[in-house]
């Protein structure tokens, strides 16, 4: 009996502690000034690996708090650490606030007109994916809890990462350079949250699932080898463009006759093809760019031995010669389950039980999972849809739209997740 009372007294105590945060007023104060931030940074939108006048913008908003800032981390990234008045242990929150070769088309006041060079070419420049809110969010962040040291046992590292939709080529970037240069370390991080703005979900809900939430996402590249001849004469060559088809249909039958879906999805897609010069010529040779999206390491194991099996011995049966390279963008977004079991108590105080709901995992990809391949992780998704919207626009779109309505549930979820992870 004395052992339950004791229980029962523990769990009573966590829960006063976890109420006890007088925040309202902070969040009433922040609110407008992650607004105004988050079209600020939307209207100057900037490249991976080139974030110059983002990183300078959040750098000086970190020092005017005092906190200790580091910059020029994985190129254009920027680190606060934030120190409570009690030792502990280290929480880090991480903002990725890199933007996409995307042309605006809205008629939003702050719209961006920015253009720059991708790949040899001009573009648009634009916050397609919402990084622009998950900047403005964290700066709020850190302004609240730098209000409140007193509360904080332990420290706070934000980590505001450049380039998460991957570096140009020949650079190295991201999370997984971050990560190489110790963003981790001094301190060493006991937990990572992070969030992503959705567009199809709405304003007030918070969105989740415990393991695997997003996939790994890998690249590969396939050169097949034919013989030239005349289009009018195929018998006298070997037409790499029929071998290609031939690929593309098999690398298919992986997903749709080897794979287990009903474990978790999987994703092969050929993106680019490239061959020939004239319609009445075969060429020698094609090329093929595209991606694979898993959810579980065994089936990418699988997927990845298939595909290097079946592109030679495919060519090979149609007279071609083929090759298969396979490289590795991100890894599986996994959200560590006693982490998640801990921390969902304070999302569901945070936004109400019927706010925070279960998802299936998605296809999309994040390099996020870089540091939870390091370190426990949790990262969920923020509403960010106006109610009542029936057509919502995607990720990644010229008509791409947040509702900043949604911006403050992102600061109170992750300065509460902080809070509890450290005191509790």
């Amino acid at each position: 009996m004395k052992k339950i009372t004791f229980l029962l007294f523990i769990l009573i105590c966590g829960s006063l502690a976890a109420q006890k945060y007088s925040l309202q007023e902070d969040y009433n104060t922040i609110e407008p000034k992650v607004v105004e931030w988050r079209r600020q940074i939307h209207q100057t939108p900037e490249l991976s690996n080139r974030e110059f006048k983002t990183a300078e913008k959040i750098a000086a908003h970190l020092k005017s708090l005092g906190l200790e800032v580091q910059t020029g981390v994985a190129h254009t990234g920027v680190v606060g650490i934030l120190k409570g008045n009690s030792p502990g242990k280290v929480v880090a929150l991480r903002a990725d606030i890199d933007a996409l070769p995307v042309t605006e088309r809205n008629d939003l006041p702050f719209r961006s007109e920015v253009r720059a060079e991708f790949l040899g070419e001009k573009v648009g420049v634009m916050h397609a994916c919402g990084h622009d809110t998950h900047t403005a969010i964290l700066m709020g962040v850190a302004e609240v809890l730098s209000r409140n040291k007193d509360q904080i046992k332990g420290t706070v590292k934000f980590i505001f990462q450049p380039a998460e939709e991957g570096p140009p080529p020949g650079e190295e970037g991201g999370a997984l350079l971050m990560v190489k240069e110790g963003v981790l370390k001094n301190p060493d991080v006991n937990a990572i949250f992070g969030l992503h703005i959705n567009s199809m979900t709405p304003t007030g809900v918070i969105r989740y699932k415990s393991g695997g939430t997003m996939a790994a996402a890998q690249s590969f590249t396939i050169h097949v080898k034919g013989k030239q001849s005349h289009g009018s004469q195929p018998w006298a060559g070997v037409d790499p463009i029929l071998i290609s088809a031939k690929i593309i249909d098999g690398l298919q039958t992986i997903i749709s006759r080897e794979t287990n879906l009903t474990n978790e999805a999987a994703v092969i897609t050929v993106g680019k093809i490239k061959s020939g010069v004239r319609f009445n010529i075969i060429p020698e040779s094609a090329e093929m760019l595209g991606t694979i999206r898993t959810l579980d390491y065994d089936m990418k194991d699988h997927i990845n031995k298939r595909m290097m099996e079946m592109v030679p011995n495919i060519a090979k049966a149609y007279g071609g010669e083929a090759t298969i390279e396979i490289k590795d963008a991100t890894d599986i977004t996994y959200n560590d389950p006693d982490l998640v079991s801990q921390m969902l108590p304070t999302l569901e105080r945070v936004a109400g039980v019927t706010n925070v709901q279960t998802q299936k995992a998605i296809t999309g990809a994040e390099d996020f999972s870089y540091f939870q391949r390091e370190v426990p992780g949790f990262f969920f998704f923020l509403g960010g849809m106006t109610p009542g919207n029936t057509e919502p626009y995607p990720h990644h779109t010229p008509d791409f739209f947040i509702d900043d309505s949604g911006l403050i549930l992102g600061v109170k979820a992750l300065t509460e997740l902080s809070l509890d992870y450290l005191n509790n």
